[in-house]
């Protein structure tokens, strides 16, 4: 009988992961038996992290460099993985963007559409190419990475905030339309972590005090912290669960 966390033999795809959030969620799917995709902008920057993989886990990483603004590498990228290892079981959609800091009377029309794009519309497009298989399969594993952003209001983040509101209500959408077919959709809103996409967050002293002091755990939270969350919803463990929205924030938002 496998463990309820046992990814073994699944496939999974893991956009924005050579830092990060993503990286440690695909270096723990690997560590949990699933061989993983790694992919961001750089290829340089995949091929270090599936090497960093494949030399604790040998041949459960590939490294396939994709942006998700563009729909044809995004297809690549699903391209590629089937013709490494000839399915795909799971996606985490990762990746995303944030090129404004301000109120929502002062983002441009092009920093708002980036936003929108790189943060839903991308999402969309890959789900679009990997569940036919899965839900043929009847068998598969979405989790898209939100965060509290889309569960409150902000002065700051209001089109980053919006983005990640509508990720949620794209998993309520696909799990109502994927769930006969026993494919499940799921988000985790993380809080503030320690990565280089939050680093405008955290690393002013006087901005990470305002961000943590309501927390009950008082400080921010690492992106290992969030790959147990990711493994959970592909694994067995989350077999029941679909549609649903975990909140990994350090309690900030109770």
């Amino acid at each position: 009988m496998s463990t309820l966390f046992d990814l073994t033999g699944k496939v999974a795809i893991i956009t924005g992961s050579s830092r990060g959030i993503g990286k440690a969620i695909a270096e723990r799917m690997a560590e949990h038996g699933a061989k993983v995709v790694v992919s961001s902008r750089k290829q340089d920057a995949c091929d270090a992290v599936a090497a960093e993989i494949n030399a604790r886990w040998p041949g459960h990483a590939i490294a396939v460099a994709a942006n998700i603004s563009d729909k044809a590498g995004l297809q690549h990228l699903v391209d590629e993985t089937r013709r490494a290892f000839g399915r795909i079981d799971i996606l985490v959609c990762n990746a995303a963007s944030n090129p404004y800091y301000g109120p929502m009377d002062g983002i441009a029309d092009e920093q708002f559409q980036k936003i929108l794009t790189n943060n839903i519309v991308a999402n969309h497009w890959l789900i679009a190419m990997v569940a036919p298989e899965m839900r043929e399969r009847r068998d598969g594993a979405i989790v898209i990475i939100s965060s509290i952003g889309g569960l409150r209001g902000t002065a700051v983040l209001g089109a980053y905030g919006i983005s990640k509101a509508a990720d949620m209500q794209l998993a309520r959408n696909l799990a109502h339309e994927f769930g006969p077919d026993n494919v499940r959709v799921n988000c985790i809103a993380p809080g503030l972590i320690k990565t280089d996409f939050a680093r405008a967050l955290w690393e002013n002293p006087e901005t990470l005090k305002r961000s943590t002091q309501g927390a009950p755990l008082r400080r921010i939270g690492e992106p290992d912290e969030i790959a147990g969350a990711a493994v959970f919803l592909a694994s067995p463990a989350a077999a029941f669960m679909t549609g649903q929205t975990i909140v990994i924030d350090g309690g900030q938002t109770i």
